[in-house]
């Protein structure tokens, strides 16, 4: 058994022919410059690449197979130069009837272990979506529909940023999602916590305390690789080693969630879109306190206040700790050519978070810095909350 480092929510931008894939993302953002990120860069041994399910970017990890640097493993997993799995990842939305008879939709993210598997699951999206070739369109069916079409071609599904605004479980569509799932809630085994969250706020709902909590970057541009990501205890880097690590099973596990402190998510509190301030309110409130406007998106944190079901966050003794880093890319003063003089020096992000003293980072980019990052490692950075789609700031 050995420790490895997991990100299992990395968009692609562009395939290699051009075409648009996230539109929001880097174009970058291609299936082989996520591959040497995370083998050259950010240290990370497993990588979900979630928009594997778009026919053009199923030709592209086709090449990828064929350049010889990679290879599809049995038990699942595209492992790149024998330092890198790779999991075949599809975010697909789904339509819910929500709060008081509302529409509202939800991320999944969901992961099979072959290319073959991932082909399949496309060719019966398409049916479903309108636009298969993009990624996280909105699909017809309800999670409760696509949990079963994804067990049928092998896969996983995991809930996405269960509580944000807009496009999750908790904020966008239900209190409970047992309402959604039913009976099949229990072959739901992980949920991840979303950028605004952290484990002490979502331990606060009761039906949650079953389920193994992941942290991922959801990144749209190489640097945000691994700005949130696991600590996985497994035998090897493969799917089936992955899944044992979410269930828990022989002695495989999570170890650790790293992730920001949830205040510098983009949706931690509620914010007014009228007179563009974070309210900080002690209750949580519909209409703005400073201009009257009940033109507010709806925090993170104040969903939680309104929907958990205990009074004080309890974790099962199971539960892995939640560690608050901040990555180098956030820190105040530590720019892009301080970072690449530090990884030119260190190798990987990994290395410099985890692995190295104070001293030897002091030694590269003197003791000001070094400073800032050995505050943000250990927690100990002041933050002001961000919302409505503005991070926090680290003073």
């Amino acid at each position: 058994m050995y420790e490895i480092f997991a990100d299992l929510h990395v968009h692609i931008g562009r395939a290699e022919n051009g075409k648009p894939i996230k539109i929001t993302a880097a174009k970058s953002l291609n299936f082989a410059n996520i591959a040497k990120e995370c083998e050259t860069r950010k240290g990370i041994q497993v990588v979900g690449i979630i928009d594997c399910a778009s026919p053009y970017v199923i030709e592209d990890i086709e090449k990828f197979l064929k350049n010889g640097d990679a290879y599809e493993l049995k038990d699942g997993g595209i492992i790149y130069k024998e330092k890198v799995c790779i999991l075949l990842g599809s975010e697909v939305e789904t339509s819910e009837i929500g709060r008081n008879g509302k529409c509202g939709s939800a991320h999944n993210i969901c992961f099979f272990p072959h290319l073959k598997d991932i082909k399949a699951f496309s060719n019966e999206m398409s049916h479903h979506i309108k636009n298969i070739t993009l990624s996280t369109q909105r699909s017809d069916l309800s999670g409760y529909d696509l949990i079963d079409i994804v067990k049928k071609y092998n896969g996983i599904l995991i809930p996405a940023h269960v509580f944000t605004p807009f496009k999750s479980y908790y904020g966008n569509c239900v209190d409970r999602m047992k309402d959604i799932f039913k009976e099949k809630y229990d072959e739901i085994f992980a949920v991840e916590l979303g950028l605004s969250s952290d484990t002490e706020l979502a331990d606060m709902i009761s039906e949650l305390e079953s389920k193994t909590f992941v942290t991922n970057s959801d990144a749209h541009s190489l640097p945000k690789i691994a700005r949130e990501y696991n600590k996985m205890l497994v035998e090897d880097i493969s799917f089936k080693e992955v899944v044992k690590a979410l269930k828990n099973e022989d002695g495989r596990k999570i170890l650790a969630n790293y992730g920001l402190d949830p205040k510098l998510g983009k949706y931690h509190r509620t914010y007014c879109d009228n007179c563009e301030k974070t309210i900080e309110t002690k209750e949580p409130v519909e209409v703005c306190p400073y201009c009257g406007s009940n033109q507010v998106t709806f925090g993170v944190f104040d969903r939680i206040e309104l929907i958990k079901d205990k009074p004080k966050s309890k974790s099962p003794k199971t539960r892995p700790p939640y560690i608050y880093q901040v990555p180098l890319g956030f820190i105040p003063g530590v720019g892009g050519k301080t970072v690449e003089k530090l990884l030119d020096t260190f190798e990987t992000e990994m290395n410099i978070l985890h692995k190295l003293e104070k001293d030897d980072i002091e030694a590269v980019v003197g003791e000001k810095i070094a400073n800032k990052i050995e505050e943000s490692r250990t927690g100990k950075s002041k933050v002001h909350s961000g919302g409505g789609g503005n991070y926090g700031k680290i003073e």
